[in-house]
Parts: structure tokens; C-alpha cells; sequence
């Protein structure tokens, strides 16, 4: 069943669809603007409804039906009625668009259904449009009966500021959009989305949108000595990939172009550990080791339709960490494109093998003064800060409060880990080559030190920033398109 997410514009065709959802904290659900748009059906119940709410930290919500006019199509509208919790730490994004995302999930059935969100404040709407497309996942194989039919959800947002500009409800309608093609990549199985079927995706995208596109796959990777993307990716039936996509940005007046920004996605279709074989309770859902370079992708499309000013270079590092004859195996020794060799000890540390080779390529090839990384790189990063804040390492202090900042406007929420290459270098020390790739102390700060082996192949002076999402790329077993608002969100205060 297919889910269309429209912006009501027709402010009347709210209450004349078949489930109608309120949603705000009980001060927003409270205001006198909010029961004009509302049937006035429900004039005598609805300060009793929302008396009735006590959503603690999260949400609480009721329902009523309400009798109408049979030739409107159905006998009744059911109203749903959800407070969100207005209680927001300094950690959280104040809006509480991850208790509204939540809410949302499985709210509808086929038909039309009308949302409406009252939000605190205009600087919330862009957290909650993301929230209503994380509410709303495309992928799905299920079966559908003749009688199927497909699910129309109209939005509308109110605020006591006034209503949301037009231009931000713009920006909105196409980051939203991003974020759900970005779940929808990640809910996709290995059998469908293979390394070449992701370049096939990278393709499309460049020509929808006009821009340049570069491709290398296995000889080209070898020739250019991109020996993590080889190792990782030479077992498998596909080969491995590095995807380059390019926007050149849009000049001032004055003909001056900004530096250009680097975005690296970690791209791994599958993971099965390779020859360092993950067990049968680890491996299932490794199909979302890829949501970095997903996140990478639908931001550059969605950054090139909003004509950012700024210049993009997306670098997508794909390949399925695969077991075969051809299987890169432990004491084998790479080179990295950087020039560093790496003793690997262990093959299911695969990600930071093909992330160096793109934040080389991004810094020696490309000429990025910024670069971004976005990936599912390790399980400690849940132990670390959860599962709704991804962990961010930065080289850069203002390019780490910038992300904090940006990650609480769009609900994609980070926090800071250390950066301290003088206390994490240790770790990857090899007798026989430049580095090994997985920690020897698995009880100090692995996401730190997985990061410091990204920053071993940096270009110097890059302003970098890394972003581990392993926890919240994921929510309730799908996609959640995470990181596509905080790409783009750093772009916008020019980060």
C-alpha cells in the first residue's frame, strides 16, 4: 500500500476524511485558532478530550467518532487526539518530533486521513515534517488484495507565531521527501539492492537532477589504489563501487563560490562480518549497513532541487562484505588510498576500510575543505548515546556545536564523543604495517577510536566531522532516513 504525503492547502478537506489526528502538546491543543479548523461536531467534547491527556514523557492520546453526513462517504469520523509531551531536555529537540514519529506509525489505514500539528513554535515545523515521513515508510512486499486501495494523508501545521512561510513549507514537502526515499533504500533487502543496483540508484539521481557523476568499480578501484574498497568488497558477486556525484553550487552576485563540502557515505549493501563471521543473532538486519551513504544520496538530491548555494561532492563507498573463495582475510595487509597500509585483524571492522579510501578521495581528488561522514560504523555507539542520538567526532569545535545545533532543528539528534588522536592512535599499532583496523581494547571508546582510523586517512587541514547512526538509522525495523535532515541542516547555517 502506498502512502501520499500532501500539504493541505484546502483547509476544508481536513475534517472530511476518514480519520482525522491532532496533534500538539495540551498548551498547542488548548489554542482558539486550532477549533476552527476542527468539525464543529466536536465543539462540546474537545476541552474534555484534552483535559482528559496526560502524556508524561512521551504521549497519551483518545479517540471519538463523530456522526456526519452519509453522503460524504462514510457514516462517521474518527478523531484521534494526541498530546506530546512538552517535556524537552537541552539533549532533545524541543519540538518532540521523535514522540510524534512514533505516534504517527500505523495510525492509518487505506483511505484519507488528515493531520493536523500545533506546533509551539514556526522553528518546530521542519522536525515534525520529518517525523510524519518517518510515520510513513515507503518499502513494503506485502501482499495486497484486489480491494487494496492506497493511503492519502493531507498535513496541516498551525502555530501561534502565524502560519509556516510558504518557502519553509517548500523546503519541508522536499527534505521530507528525501528522508523517506533515504527508509526506503535502507528497508530494501540485499537481494534487491545490490552494490550495482545502488550505483544504478546513484546513476538515476544524477540525471534526474543534471549533475556529474563518476563511477569506479573493481579495476578501477585497484588502479587508483582504493584497497579497502577492494578487500571488503571482492568476495562478493557484486563488485564494489565508489560513486561520485558533484554539484558545482550557485554563485553570488559577485561571482564568488564557497568552499565546497564533502559528504562520504558508507555504503555496505550486507554485512556478514566476511571471514570474521558475525553469528546467526547478529547478521539479520545488517541490509541497513548502508543507511550512511543512503542519508548521502537523498541529501544531494534534495540539496541540488532547494539550489543550495554551496558546492556538494557525494562520495557513496559501496560494497557487501561477502564470503568466498576471494575473501580478504585476517593478517592480510591493504593499502589505503591515502597511502597507509593496515595489517587487518579483523574483517567485520569493514566500514572504516572503504569510509578511509572516500575521505581520501574526497580531500586529495576533490579538494573539499569539509568533509562529513555518515555511517553505521559500530555497536557501541548505541552503548555510547542510545538509540535517537547518533555519536559525532569532530577535529573541528564550531563544526561540532553546528551539528548539535542542526540535529535539534531537524530531530536528528547527535552528541559529541571525544576526539583525542594522541589517546586512541594506540590502539590500531601493528608490528607489521601502518595500522591495524580494529581496537586491541574493546573497553575504550570504541566509536572514538573507529573514527580516529577514518581521521588516519584525512587530508590535513579538512575540517571533518563523523557521524556514527548505527543506532537510530533504524526505528521499530525500518528506515528511518536519518542524517538527511542534519546534512542539510548543516548546510543551512553554512557549517
Amino acid at each position: 500500500m502506498t502512502t501520499v504525503i500532501e500539504r493541505a492547502t484546502d483547509l476544508s478537506l481536513l475534517p472530511l476524511t476518514d480519520h482525522l489526528v491532532v496533534c500538539g502538546t495540551r498548551a498547542g491543543l488548548k489554542r482558539g485558532e486550532l477549533l476552527g479548523l476542527l468539525p464543529p461536531e466536536i465543539g462540546d467534547v474537545w476541552a474534555s478530550m484534552v483535559e482528559s491527556l496526560h502524556p508524561g514523557d512521551q504521549v497519551a492520546m483518545t479517540s471519538t467518532w463523530l456522526a456526519r453526513d452519509p453522503s460524504l462517504g462514510a457514516q462517521a469520523l474518527r478523531v484521534t487526539v494526541i498530546a506530546l509531551s512538552d517535556r524537552a531536555s537541552r539533549h532533545n529537540a524541543p519540538g518532540r518530533p521523535d514522540a510524534l514519529a512514533a505516534a504517527l506509525r500505523g495510525r492509518f489505514g487505506k483511505g484519507r486521513g488528515s493531520i493536523i500539528i500545533a506546533l509551539d513554535r514556526v522553528s518546530d515545523a521542519l522536525a515534525a515534517g520529518l517525523a510524519v515521513a518517518r510515520a510513513f515508510p515507503i518499502y513494503a512486499k506485502k501482499r495486497r488484495g484486489p480491494e487494496a486501495e492506497d493511503t492519502r494523508v493531507l498535513v496541516h501545521m498551525t502555530s501561534p507565531e502565524g502560519p509556516v512561510p510558504e518557502a519553509e513549507w517548500q523546503r519541508i514537502e522536499i527534505v521530507s521527501e528525501a528522508v523517506r526515499e533515504a527508509g526506503r533504500l535502507t528497508d530494501t533487502p540485499p537481494s534487491e539492492l545490490t552494490t550495482d543496483a545502488f550505483v544504478e540508484e546513484a546513476l538515476n539521481t544524477a540525471a534526474r537532477l543534471g549533475v556529474a557523476a563518476t563511477v569506479l568499480r573493481m579495476d578501477g578501484l585497484r588502479e587508483r589504489g582504493m584497497g579497502g574498497l577492494v578487500g571488503v568488497g571482492q568476495a562478493a558477486v557484486c563488485e564494489p563501487a565508489l560513486v561520485h556525484l558533484s554539484w558545482p553550487g550557485v554563485a553570488d552576485s559577485s561571482g564568488a563560490v564557497l568552499d565546497k563540502v564533502a559528504w562520504v557515505g558508507k555504503g555496505i549493501v550486507y554485512d556478514t562480518g566476511g571471514l570474521s563471521l558475525k553469528g546467526k543473532s547478529d547478521m539479520p538486519g545488517m541490509k541497513v549497513d548502508m543507511g550512511g551513504a543512503a542519508a548521502v544520496l537523498m541529501a544531494f538530491e534534495a540539496a541540488v532541487r532547494l539550489g543550495v548555494p554551496r558546492p556538494i561532492e557525494a562520495v557513496l563507498c559501496l560494497a557487501e562484505n561477502s564470503v568466498g573463495p576471494n575473501a580478504m582475510r585476517p593478517d592480510d595487509i591493504i593499502t589505503l588510498y591515502s597511502g597507509k597500509t593496515v595489517e587487518v585483524n579483523n574483517t567485520d571492522a569493514e566500514g572504516r576500510l572503504v569510509l578511509a579510501d572516500g575521505v581520501a578521495y574526497a580531500g586529495k581528488d576533490l579538494g573539499a575543505k569539509t568533509i562529513v561522514d555518515l555511517a553505521t560504523l559500530t555497536g557501541a555507539q548505541l552503548v555510547a548515546t542510545g538509540k535517537l542520538h547518533a555519536a559525532v567526532i569532530s577535529n573541528d569545535e564550531a563544526l561540532e556545536d553546528a551539528a548539535v545545533a542542526a540535529g535539534k532543528r531537524a530531530g536528528d539528534l547527535v552528541f559529541p564523543l571525544p576526539f583525542a588522536p594522541e589517546l586512541f592512535r594506540g590502539e590500531f599499532q601493528s608490528a607489521v604495517a601502518d595500522l591495524r583496523n580494529s581496537v586491541k581494547d574493546r573497553m575504550n571508546a570504541q566509536s572514538s577510536c573507529a573514527a580516529q582510523f577514518i581521521a588516519e586517512s584525512l587530508t590535513p587541514g579538512v575540517r571533518w566531522l563523523h557521524v556514527d547512526l548505527a543506532g537510530p538509522v533504524t526505528s521499530r525495523d525500518r528506515g528511518t532516513g536519518f542524517g538527511v535532515g542534519l546534512l542539510l541542516e548543516l548546510l543551512r547555517q553554512g557549517a
